[in-house]
């Protein structure tokens, strides 16, 4: 019997990391999603990655920017830095408000 095509964003979709916070608590932490974002956004699917976890493309934006400011310097690079970060924890905390409202954490 054939067995069907499997590539590695599959496997990797079979092996996340569980959230010690809901093994625990019973409930999503703020970050739970990231991982299945980060996933969708590998296989090119935008949309399911902002729906998994909004916060994810601008967290990588941040992350990627520090590196290249680190390197490079950038006039006003570190405010920059400190202004997305910020957004990105709005984001995360009005994600998870969200959740909270509309009864997703369980």
């Amino acid at each position: 019997m054939a067995q069907p095509q499997r590539n590695f964003l599959d496997w990797i979709g079979e092996h996340l990391f569980a959230c010690p916070f809901r093994a625990h608590f019973g409930f999503d932490c703020p970050g739970c999603g990231f991982q299945r974002s980060v996933l969708a956004l590998f296989r090119g699917d935008l949309i399911a990655s902002f729906k998994f976890y909004p916060a994810t493309i601008p967290l990588i934006f941040v992350i990627v920017f520090t590196i290249v400011h680190l390197k490079v310097d950038f006039k006003f690079g570190a405010q920059l830095i400190k202004i997305v970060f910020a957004s990105v924890a709005v984001i995360i905390l009005i994600n998870y408000i969200y959740k909270i409202y509309t009864h997703q954490l369980i």
